[in-house]
């Protein structure tokens, strides 16, 4: 299939329309989209490089197999000249020769705020993944719904609310996968929330539902935006994040591999590769002989899983518990393990939430699980009584 809207503004020239002010219309509105889209403005690029970010179609066109986006609704408020596309590009393509598709924020239009048009291409692409059972990629990089369009996109069924319920629907369905460039602010924070995986990048990712100035003014709390919300916090702290990624291409090459070991939907056998010997063999010494020294889980499980073929979510989140994906023969497996080599393998809150979204997450894809239990028991104490951690506990 081609790609119309991939094609210079020369393209759609074509012969004479034969007087037809229609086609002449179309023909117009396919130019000034092509040139208000084709790349940012000069200030806008300029911005883009001095954080180290890429244009939103130079995402994409890494995300996707050469030629196979299919964009829809750039016309969204094309005659509008600092709105093109609406500030979101859409559109479907193949990774790695499965389909999926992609919603992603254009910061360089109103700092990739939400208008009407943003919100309505955005369900449509919900919609088509819920229809088609397809995974869809989240490129986040947005300041949140443009106060002018308040009484547009919020009311109604297909509001912004929408957005929501659809994420819900296609939860456990398909791969939701998010790449956060940027900020995701106050509702939009949900966005990422309803994934399946957050790869957040270092530096330039936020995700809070009030900022820090709104912090300050409510409720007289001084603190940074990183502190707040920002890539490390919530990839160390909060949870909210599963993997920190050092910049924009980091963060597409992340999501292609976890997107490797997951198939297209719950229904769809996942992705089968070669099969390698492990990285090492296990032996007795592996595991040492005395219960009470602590060792480091992952010797065991490069020892298990094919060669170089172990990939871990939430390393830098409660650590006590190591999650992750790997291959056996050449099939993904899911494996969760106590690693006795950070707080002695002790289950906490942290850890017991960890383990039990992984679950769920390979339970809804049919995904096999190895467990490595090498566990003293749940950590004890008021503190952890009074953070819930037998309500925490109970999820796994």
């Amino acid at each position: 299939m081609t790609d119309v809207h991939s094609q210079p503004a020369s393209h759609f020239a074509g012969p004479s329309d034969g007087g037809d002010p229609r086609v002449a219309d179309v023909r117009m509105r396919l130019n000034v989209a092509h040139a208000a889209s084709a790349a940012p403005p000069p200030k806008a690029a300029a911005k883009l490089v001095s954080q180290n970010k890429l244009y939103v179609r130079e995402r994409i066109s890494l995300l996707f197999d050469e030629g196979s986006f299919v964009e829809d609704g750039r016309f969204a408020n094309a005659i509008s000249g600092d709105l093109p596309a609406d500030g979101v590009v859409t559109g479907r393509g193949r990774v790695d020769g499965r389909p999926a598709i992609v919603v992603a924020n254009d910061p360089t239009v109103k700092a990739g705020s939400w208008g009407a048009r943003t919100v309505e291409k955005i369900i449509r692409a919900t919609e088509m993944a819920l229809r088609e059972e397809l995974p869809i990629f989240w490129f986040i990089d947005s300041a949140g719904a443009r106060i002018t369009d308040q009484v547009d996109l919020f009311p109604g069924r297909r509001g912004a609310g929408r957005i929501f319920h659809n994420q819900v629907a296609l939860s456990g369905k398909v791969p939701q996968i998010c790449c956060l460039f940027g900020p995701s602010a106050a509702g939009g924070a949900y966005i990422p929330a309803f994934t399946d995986i957050v790869i957040m990048v270092d530096g330039n990712a936020s995700m809070y539902l009030g900022s820090p100035r709104m912090a300050e003014m409510v409720v007289g709390e001084i603190v940074s935006l990183e502190d707040m919300g920002g890539a490390r916090m919530h990839c160390t702290v909060s949870g909210c994040g599963d993997l920190l990624a050092s910049d924009d291409k980091d963060a597409i090459d992340l999501a292609k591999l976890y997107f490797s070991y997951v198939p297209s939907n719950w229904r769809a056998e996942g992705p089968t590769y070669v099969p390698e010997e492990p990285l090492r063999p296990l032996t007795r010494s592996t595991v040492p002989e005395i219960e009470s020294q602590p060792f480091d889980i992952h010797e065991v499980i490069d020892g298990l899983v094919d060669d170089d073929s172990f990939f871990e979510l939430k390393p830098l989140y409660a650590a006590e518990l190591v999650t992750g994906f790997g291959r056996m023969v050449g099939q993904t497996v899911g494996v969760v393990a106590n690693n006795s080599a950070v707080k002695g393998g002790v289950l906490f809150v942290d850890s017991a939430d960890k383990a039990a979204r992984f679950i769920w997450l390979c339970d809804a894809f049919s995904i096999p699980l190895i467990y490595l239990a090498d566990v003293p028991g749940f950590m004890i104490g008021s503190e952890v009584e009074r953070a819930g951690i037998i309500r925490h506990g109970a999820k796994m």
